[in-house]
């Protein structure tokens, strides 16, 4: 599996799988990955028969307690130090075992009986852990960051949960050198990055996160050969190409690099089901920044991929994606019958996928796009869309100047925005992203009540 070789794993496994609790939760480990991979009903439901016989193999190696010793065990709490070694093993393998089927019951229906189904499993999984001694698990950290009425929900089957004590123990695996200490890196990188933006306060610990991806960084220096090399090392999982199509067309968005770029998006396009809306308007987006010479040799026509986008929306849990809907208000200028061109479009999903933060740490690549916002700065014509267009092009060029260190001249790109406040028709979200950033570049320079006061102020107007 480490090596990528898929299929020769699962058929070293396959023989045992029915004998050996090991090969049981191996052989089902890497199922459930590939189900969680192709989010394909076939898939879930072959790796949720699997779990199910991995279970009953790992339930004949587990200490097998008399009826006295089952009604005990519902009152006071067992030890479990007179379990042979092989007996704990089993313990292990059955919770692993029970995750697993956990994570598939959340992925296979969205209903409330799922939820709780999937909730005792886990919880069944995590009381299993906690009588061996083994308190290495980020469930109550990420627990604590959910929804009050969520937490609620779980409370009732038995969680709480404390974000110190989760945080604690994975920089304690982070730390080890065992297999799993890769897993705890990429979870911390996850939670300090991703997660608390999503259901957190939005403060991550960045500086934890650069200082767990330095030894990786040193290691791998050039991200984009290892995307590469990931793609030829194997063909037979493709979701893990496509995540690194998405990478790799980000980082040659950076570059400005489009025709590579446009390169990564099409293959997405044609290959990805995530979320073809995204990936078509993501296309349609970089090809608009070549010129016209250059994208008739792609064979490609923008205006038919913008008006594709709204088409392809979907719907999870019966709500709309919102990164889905931004891009088809975007689109909807060309549906027109003289449809008005987008201004810069992959660099203002760049801002909305959080890259110029990325970019803003090198000043080469950060002053080649602020050449790029210039020269559309001057290009600008005037029409329904310009003093949108405009707004937008200032808040880019701020955003520039900023990480350039020229502040007084990023001030001054964020408060004509602001200004401009009453002219704006479409792209209302310029408001409290422009204060949202103007907040920051005060923090940046001391003024902490300047930078609160912007701050809340663009919390509430996006609220609103």
């Amino acid at each position: 599996v480490l090596n990528n070789k898929f299929s020769e794993a699962l058929d070293l496994l396959k023989p045992w799988w029915k004998d050996s609790m090991y090969h049981a939760l191996g052989y089902s480990s890497i199922l459930v990955m590939q189900a969680a991979m192709t989010f394909e009903h076939r898939d879930i439901q072959t790796a949720m028969a699997v779990i199910k016989e991995a279970l009953t193999t790992c339930q004949r190696f587990r200490k097998r307690n008399s009826v006295v010793e089952s009604i005990s065990s519902l009152v006071t709490k067992q030890s479990n130090d007179h379990l042979r070694e092989e007996e704990m093993h089993a313990e292990i393998c059955y919770a692993e075992c029970l995750l697993q089927k956990a994570t598939l019951t959340f992925v296979q229906d969205e209903n409330m009986i799922s939820f709780i189904k999937g909730g005792i499993k886990i919880r069944t999984s995590f009381q299993i852990y906690k009588s061996l001694g083994f308190n290495k698990f980020s469930l109550s950290q990420m627990l604590s960051l959910l929804p009050q009425r969520i937490l609620r929900l779980l409370e009732v089957i038995g969680f709480s949960g404390n974000r110190d004590f989760g945080l604690s123990q994975l920089r304690e695996g982070a730390a080890s050198h065992g297999l799993r200490a890769v897993l705890s890196v990429l979870t911390l990188l996850l939670y300090h990055t991703y997660v608390t933006l999503i259901l957190g306060t939005g403060e991550g610990n960045l500086v934890e996160a650069e200082a767990l991806l330095g030894p990786y960084l040193e290691k791998f220096p050039n991200a984009q050969l290892k995307f590469e090399e990931c793609i030829l090392a194997q063909s037979q999982w493709r979701q893990i190409h496509h995540l690194c199509y998405w990478e790799l067309m980000w980082s040659h968005s950076f570059t400005q690099d489009w025709l590579q770029a446009y390169r990564y998006a099409d293959l997405l396009c044609k290959e990805s089901r995530w979320s073809k809306a995204i990936y078509v308007y993501q296309k349609a987006a970089i090809l608009s920044m070549l010129p016209e010479e250059e994208i008739k040799k792609t064979g490609e026509n923008v205006v038919e991929l913008f008006r594709q986008v709204e088409g392809l929306k979907q719907r999870l849990a019966g709500k709309s994606i919102p990164t889905e809907k931004f891009a088809v208000r975007k689109s909807r200028r060309y549906n027109a019958r003289n449809p008005v061109k987008l201004v810069v479009p992959a660099l203002e999903m760049m801002y909305v996928w959080n890259g110029f933060t990325i970019v803003g740490k090198r000043a080469d690549t950060t002053e080649s796009l602020l050449i790029t916002i210039e020269k559309t700065e001057e290009e600008l014509r005037p029409s329904e869309y310009h003093p949108d267009d405009q707004c937008l092009v200032q808040m880019l060029k701020g955003l520039c100047l900023k990480h350039l260190g020229r502040l007084l001249q990023a001030e001054l790109c964020f408060t004509q925005v602001l200004s401009s406040e009453r002219r704006i028709r479409f792209d209302h979200y310029l408001i409290p992203f422009t204060l949202y950033e103007l907040g920051l570049l005060y923090k940046q320079q001391g003024d902490f009540i300047k930078a609160t006061r912007y701050i809340e102020n663009a919390n509430t107007l996006h609220r609103e």
